[in-house]
């Protein structure tokens, strides 16, 4: 029966998603990163009485009909209708159909794990009966949840234990295992409780629901949560009033998002005219004609040359413009024909464009790099009537003229422009030899004065078109000023700024570049060529230029970051645009320009200069900006006069509330006129339908305040409230920017599976060696969809050591692909790195290396130009087999070959087939294929247990041998895997990965063969105990709770570091009387003994005499001591906690046998297999209340990231086998061991209160959530005396887990500084982060400041730690009969806090009337703060 109940859930729960569910920072890398947060609500009134009306909802079918006992039961209780609303708004939230949530139930204990499809035309009171229906199914084939993940994980081809689900929905008072739904899991990122208190008959009849959402603040805003719950009461008052509305259209927004998000009918100045470019510019040039304008560069013979400047005034400007308009109009160009330059990077491109709009016409660009069949097109879709070519721009050729001539109508033609620094102009010679300029040349200070308006079409631009055509598109007026006074006021520009031209000549942003600087009388300095090409080069130009100002796509930015070595201090301002800007992109330019603010602004050629923007304040200001942003970066919010709608894709007329995915529209009177093709324009460019009922808007243009229309008012057509539609789509954040999610082509499927490019380039940047990637979808030659991503390497010392010594040839014959052989190594670690990012069917199938990424004119990656699969596997040429290679192997490597869509030639036999592209449609081929060819019954699985060419030949021929009669052995590792990710497991343990691991075993060699049993009367007597470690903190405690028995401990024997025992008494009981624990009674009555010696030293240093002495003397030995140190490495501190460790083991069974303790920590399980088996036992069936103390140690062999923790790791797996072997008595694992609890001693040296400092100091404390094990020392001595005193029947080295009951938190424990006075406000945890970054930057004085890299970096790992079973020590200490459990409350909070303001550790509280006063001390003597430094 459970065998069928498995396999209905099975079925149920193949291929499960992923959910993208939105966050509010970059979700951290490993897998235990968790800071806890808790946000309770309670449910308003509105949204209950919604409840009920939807309680007593009755669908049509069953209105005339009397309830029955079925009926009744089929109504969804609440809990069913919050779980409904719930999986619409994670729909909503999403964009996903396809929901997997954790849930309880009221009938089953176990966890329920539903998986509901929703699609935005369901009606809400379907999806109601869906969540009833799969929740039905889910308790009838309940299970425990271990067994359904090893059930879901069996085969599987990645290997990997995926979290199921990272949402969970549960009712508080259902009884699943408790612990499963206590906290949040370090696999789900938000959990919902839901619960209904007991109300009397007199209270309303709705519901009380209270609401309390646990979530990862790692990921998650506070105003995130909040606006998740406050959709959650709008979507109930929505569906309440109409049950079958369709779930993808019910309006979700909030009256408070409502006021922060743009208003879809509010005025964006549609009249706010500020003049045409040209009559600024000319303005400009004659209020002072000689400031510089545009300085142009000089290519150089070499590079070792000082580069020459050209500078070009705006007199010179406006002359050569003048000239060259009159030219234009004088041979017939009308009001906006369009006239084609034939350009290049120059200061002739400034004067031809100039002069094209001071002649009313429309300018457009060819770039002459593009080739002569894609000039034809733009000249084909452009028809233009004039033609400027510049003189550096080369000669058209024989193809295009012959376009020219006999399919378009040129009037005008200048053949050679070229402008001069005076501002004299040529515009090349006409068929009699003479200047076709000329005759215009005395015209240079006249304007033509063609009168422009806001809607005179002044540019043409392209963009790519979906049948591959490009489209025109016709750029207005309005936009090429409007934006610009803004602009100039927000981002600090003005005449003083120095702008460059970097942007591709055909690509519209080329006029920001020129526009910007010519409006605010700025300069605007001009490259060479190789000033952009040549690697590094282009740094050094931008800072010999003193450049502040530069407008960049981010292709431009990792070619201007790219190998170079120049900083550029000058530089203020760079605006990326027309691309995604990833945060890498962003960190290298500030390693270029500390004072650099980018500005990523999102628009596109239709939008014109409209565009939203999000600004990067420059790393000298905020150095901690970037490490709470995601790694694209938002599209941000509009302009001035821009907004940014993110509007419902199933109801256009639903706006979409914050976290929706939605379109993304952009409103402005700035947008461009539209497309050449009327269709297409009527498709894109939308009059505004939120407006549509809106008053009517004065015209100030028609219409002034004052006086009449001017004459602009001709080239008007009065206010239109028009919207891009984008195509992108997007979400608003709660502050009302806006985030793209990407593009309905970038969303791709694969086997099925949706493929998100732009994640998997994100993953990819950030690999270290990999400079720029572009990810695309290609077909493969049997036309199969495979991604494929491009990637140029990083050069420098750290390549070298991926490199192989294979030829660098130019492999794909176009000088791109570079070194798919050499690389191969690199190309596998890239692949290893996106494993751990990325689901197995977002991994590439193929990676092809670059010499460089190809760019288009527009500065963009050229996509086409990138070799397809087979041209780049091509260049990965087929070689023999490997000498000796067998005739298996040789038929293997045809198998694969022939399946494998882009497999490598040759197939290297180390490789996982899944890592070349496989997956488990191909792999059952893969089988059949073997079966076929060889001959051999190979089962299924076989590919998952040995996924590389030599494990298959191994096992095909053990196969064979079988069926002639030998033995057939089971696979071997590295083999024996259950899939790729377990062979790279394998391989990783062959290889010296952790020493202490091995160290351990070598060490075991050294522990005896046997230990002799405890004396039978070892618990009749008095005994005497060896201590070390008696001058630590603890120590002192331990010491203390030892000779406080006076029946049962006769003598201590205390090892201290000293030169003289004298000295070492002097020691001991310095320690222990600042810690308020010591007595002169023990030494003078004999019952405390001290000797000198070293943990790292051969028996301790002891003297043999001294050393038998102790051996016959001692009944116990107490191995407390160690160096504790959280920065060494494990070799430094192998010696003294190690070797150590082994020296008191042989101690232990010198002379008579002796109990032996050890106290350890919990440093030694500080990995996340132990938090995971933790979370594993929770939900789960097991009695255990955590990591049991049983457990092997086995989970932290090769993990454990501190030195101390493998020290205390290695120590604590010798005792185990110690303990197998005979030795008797405990190894004690404690938490954080704090203060006394009655005196409130403490050790001031730690990081808890280091921690309660540096918030005072900062006066902030992190809402963290996490619990914390932090245990009184006295509780923790009490055990550790215990062990030793009077351990468990014949204990073999067992584990004590000291854990505190029940467990505090941290914002239990931070909270209480502003009870009792001390001037502290919560806030997130990366927000808290950010300050004590930047107060520690600023002030260098915090207390957490040696601890700062562990707070900023490891602080959420080690804050989420696992629960731990303390059945043993629970045990010891009722044997003993002392209390069972201590733990850190409020009240003893405020005694620790007045026991740090006596020390002078923390300040007196400075609130005037704190909620609680700090207690008195019992002992208000002289306070000492006290270190843990001891041994």
């Amino acid at each position: 029966m459970a065998d069928q109940r498995l396999q209905s859930v099975v079925s149920r729960l193949q291929n499960l998603p992923s959910i993208s569910l939105p966050t509010d920072y970059p979700r951290p890398t490993g897998t235990n990163k968790l800071i806890e947060s808790v946000h309770a609500a309670q449910l308003s009134e509105q949204a209950s009485l919604s409840l009920l009306k939807l309680v007593l909802y009755t669908e049509e079918d069953q209105e005339d009909q009397e309830e029955d006992a079925e009926s009744t039961h089929k109504r969804p209780s609440a809990f069913h209708l919050l779980l409904a609303a719930f999986i619409v708004l994670l729909h909503r939230h999403t964009g996903d159909t396809d929901i997997v949530v954790g849930s309880s139930s009221a009938s089953a204990r176990e966890p329920l794990i539903l998986r509901l499809s929703v699609d935005p035309t369901d009606p809400y009171w379907a999806v109601v009966r869906h969540v009833q229906q799969v929740e039905k199914e889910a308790e009838e084939d309940a299970l425990p949840y271990d067994v359904i993940t090893q059930a879901l994980n069996k085969d599987k081809d990645d290997g990997l234990d995926r979290p199921l689900f990272r949402v969970r929905f549960f009712d508080e008072t259902d009884e699943p295992t408790n612990n499963f739904i206590g906290s949040t899991s370090v696999t789900s990122d938000l959990t919902v409780f839901i619960t209904r208190p007991p109300a009397s008959t007199r209270a309303s009849l709705a519901p009380r629901i209270s609401l309390r959402i646990l979530y990862n603040s790692l990921l998650f805003t506070s105003s995130r949560i909040t606006s998740f719950l406050d959709q959650l009461s709008v979507l109930l008052r929505k569906v309440a009033s109409n049950p079958l509305a369709p779930v993808g259209s019910v309006p979700l927004l909030t009256p408070s998002q409502n006021a922060k998000l743009p208003n879809p009918t509010g005025d964006l100045n549609w009249c706010g005219w500020k003049g045409a470019i040209t009559d600024v510019f000319s303005r400009h040039a004659r209020q002072n004609p000689d400031r510089p304008c545009v300085i142009q560069s000089l290519p150089t013979e070499s590079p070792e040359e000082p580069q020459g400047k050209v500078v070009f005034s705006y007199g010179a400007i406006l002359r050569a413009s003048n000239v060259l308009a009159h030219h234009l109009i004088k041979n017939g160009i009308q009001r906006e024909d369009v006239v084609m330059v034939y350009a290049h990077r120059s200061v002739d491109l400034v004067v031809a464009v100039m002069a094209v709009l001071k002649a009313g016409a429309t300018f457009s660009v060819v770039d002459p790099a593009y080739p002569p069949s894609r000039q034809i097109i733009y000249l084909r879709v452009a028809n233009p009537r004039g033609l400027i070519m510049l003189k550096g721009a080369g000669t058209i050729s024989p193809t295009v003229r012959e376009f020219l001539a006999e399919e378009l109508k040129i009037k005008v033609e200048v053949p050679a422009l070229e402008v001069f620094p005076d501002g004299h102009i040529i515009g090349g010679l006409d068929p009699v030899g003479e200047d076709v300029l000329r005759a215009h040349n005395h015209l240079g200070e006249t304007d033509p004065n063609v009168v422009l308006g806001p809607d005179s079409i002044g540019t043409l631009s392209f963009t790519s078109g979906s049948t591959g055509i490009p489209k025109g598109v016709r750029g207005r007026h309005f936009s090429l000023t409007h934006f610009f006074p803004w602009m100039s006021e927000r981002f600090g520009l003005d005449e003083h700024s120095k702008f460059t031209m970097l942007s591709g000549i055909a690509h519209d942003p080329i006029q920001r570049d020129m526009f910007t600087p010519l409006f605010l009388g700025a300069q605007l300095h001009v490259p060479t060529a190789d000033d952009i090409g040549t690697p590094g080069r282009l740094a050094e130009w931008m800072a010999e230029s003193e450049v502040t100002v530069t407008h960049l796509t981010p292709a431009m930015g990792q070619l201007l970051s790219a190998q170079a070595t120049r900083q550029i201090p000058t530089l203020l301002n760079a605006f990326f645009v027309g691309d995604v800007l990833t945060k890498r992109d962003c960190l290298r330019l500030q390693a270029l320009a500390a004072n650099v603010r980018i500005i990523n602004m999102y628009g596109t050629t239709e939008t014109q200069r409209a565009v939203s923007y999000f600004a990067i304040p420059p790393v000298s200001q905020d150095s901690t900006f970037l490490a709470t942003q995601k790694d694209l970066m938002p599209a941000g919010q509009g302009m001035i006069d821009v907004q940014l709608l993110v509007v419902n894709r199933n109801d256009r007329n639903v706006p979409c509330a914050v976290g929706e995915v939605g379109e993304i529209y952009v409103r402005s009177g700035g947008l461009a006129e539209g497309y050449l093709d009327q269709d297409a324009s009527a498709e894109k460019f939308v009059d505004n339908w939120f407006s549509v009922n809106a008053p009517p808007r004065r015209d100030t243009i028609l219409h002034p305040e004052e006086g009449f229309a001017g004459p602009e008012s001709r080239h008007w057509k009065g206010i239109r409230d028009r919207m891009y539609r984008s195509g992108d789509l997007g979400r608003y954040l709660p502050d009302g920017t806006v985030e793209c999610s990407g593009r309905a082509d970038d969303q791709v499927k694969i086997r099925g599976f949706r493929i998100e490019l732009g994640e998997i380039d994100t993953h990819l940047s950030q690999h270290p060696l990999v400079r720029e990637n572009v990810t695309l979808v290609r077909r493969d030659k049997d036309e199969e969809k495979i991604l494929v991503s491009y990637f140029v390497p990083l050069e420098g010392s750290a390549l070298e050591g991926y490199a192989s010594n294979v030829p660098d040839d130019d492999e794909d014959g176009k000088g791109l692909v570079k070194g798919m052989k050499k690389y191969r190594r690199l190309i596998k670690d890239i692949r290893e790195h996106l494993k751990q990012k990325l689901p197995k069917h977002s991994i590439p199938s193929l990676f092809v290396p670059l010499n460089k990424m190809p760019l288009n004119p527009n500065g963009k990656v050229d996509k086409p130009a990138l070799p397809f699969p087979d041209t780049a596997q091509a260049s990965y040429t087929a070689g023999p087999s490997a000498p000796g290679a067998s005739t298996t192997e040789i038929a293997m490597q045809k198998i694969w070959s022939t399946i494998l869509p882009s497999a490598p030639q040759p197939i290297p036999t180390d490789e996982s087939f899944f890592d070349l592209g496989g997956h488990s449609i191909l792999a059952t081929r893969l089988i059949f294929e073997i079966r076929k060819v060889f001959v051999v019954n190979a089962p299924l699985g076989l590919i998952f247990e040995q996924p590389t060419i030599a494990g298959l030949v191994e096992a095909v021929d053990a196969l064979r041998n079988a069926d002639l009669g030998f033995a057939y052995k089971e696979p071997s590792a590295p083999g024996d895997a259950t899939g790729p990710a377990d062979a790279k497991k394998n391989a990783a343990a062959a290889a010296p990965h952790v020493e202490y691991g091995q160290d351990y075993l070598s060490l075991v060699e050294k522990l005896e063969p046997s230990y002799p049993p405890l004396p039978a009367d070892f618990s009749d007597h008095p005994i005497t105990v060896f201590l070390t470690g008696a001058t630590g903190f603890l120590g002192a405690f331990v010491l203390h709770d030892l000779l406080s028995r006076t029946e049962r401990v006769k003598k201590v024997i205390c090892l201290v570091r000293g030169k003289t025992v004298e000295q070492g008494l002097e020691r001991l009981k310095e320690g222990s009387t600042d810690r308020n624990v010591w007595s002169d009674s023990w030494v003078s009555s004999g019952r405390l003994e001290v000797v000198t010696g070293d943990l790292g030293l051969d028996n301790f240093g002891l003297s043999q005499e001294t050393w038998n002495k102790v051996a016959d003397e001692a009944d116990a030995v107490l191995h407390n001591g160690a160096l504790v140190h959280w920065v060494f490495p494990y070799e430094k501190l192998r010696s003294p906690n190690v070797l150590g460790t082994l020296t008191a083991i042989n101690l232990a069974s010198t002379g008579k046998p002796k109990v032996f303790v050890f106290v350890s920590s919990t440093s030694a399980i500080d990995t996340d297999h132990y938090v995971q088996l933790s979370e594993s036992l929770a939900r789960g069936s097991s009695n255990s209340n955590g990591v049991p103390e049983s457990d092997d140690l086995e989970g932290a062999k090769s993990s454990l990231k501190t030195g101390y923790g493998q020290s205390k790791w290695v120590s604590e797996k010798l005792l185990f086998e110690a303990g197998k072997r005979g030795l008797r008595g405990h190894i004690v694992r404690p938490g954080y061991v704090v203060g006394d609890s009655r005196t409130a001693v403490t050790n001031t040296d730690d990081f808890i209160w280091r921690m309660v400092k540096g918030c005072v100091q900062l006066g902030l404390v992190p809402d963290i959530n996490n619990s914390i094990n932090m245990v009184p020392v006295d509780h923790v001595a009490r055990c550790t005396s215990l062990a030793a005193i009077s351990p468990l029947p014949d204990a073999p080295l067992s584990v004590c887990h000291v854990t505190a009951r029940p467990l505090p938190t941290f914002n239990g424990m931070l909270s209480s500084l502003l009870q009792y006075g001390f001037p502290t406000e919560s806030c997130e945890y990366l927000v808290w982060r950010r300050r004590l970054e930047q107060h520690v930057m600023d002030v260098g004085d915090n207390a957490l400041f040696p601890l700062l890299h562990f707070v900023l970096d490891d602080l959420p790992t080690s804050t989420k730690a696992p629960e731990l079973d303390d059945s043993n020590t629970v045990a010891l200490l009722r044997q003993g009969g002392a209390q069972l459990s201590s733990t850190v409350d409020d009240s003893l909070m405020g005694l620790y806090l007045a026991w740090l303001v006596g020390a002078g550790f923390l300040p007196s509280p400075s609130l005037p009337s704190p909620q609680k006063a700090l207690p008195t001390l019992a002992n208000s003597g002289t306070i000492k703060a006290a270190g843990r430094t001891g041994v």
